[in-house]
């Protein structure tokens, strides 16, 4: 795994961070850091915290804006998480199949 794809899942591993992120998807367009803060009960200086934390993986894009500093999410990164798990999604797709297989074996045996 890539030292990015950890950063990634140590990002969203966090319910606030994931939160955060949420919210400026949602947004669609960028959010002032008090406007992130105005969502949750922690200080500003937290929220900050996961944001950078977001920041560091990608997630989060920052832009200084006078004495503002605005955030908008950047999805990309997580493809590179799609694409791990789209791998195990085939594992899972076999072992499905054969759980199906064996239950209809077990059906067919029992007529």
């Amino acid at each position: 795994m890539s030292r990015n794809i950890n950063k990634i899942f140590k990002a969203i591993a966090d319910p606030t961070r994931r939160e955060i992120f949420h919210i400026l998807v949602l947004a669609s367009t960028a959010l002032s850091i008090s406007q992130i803060s105005d969502h949750f009960s922690m200080s500003r200086q937290a929220v900050t915290k996961h944001i950078k934390y977001l920041e560091g993986a990608g997630l989060v894009e920052i832009k200084d804006v006078g004495r503002e500093r605005f955030c908008h999410a950047n999805a990309i990164p997580l493809k590179e998480i799609n694409d791990w798990v789209a791998f195990y999604e085939k594992f899972w797709d076999d072992k499905l199949s054969r759980l199906v297989n064996h239950l209809q074996q077990k059906a067919d045996q029992k007529s």
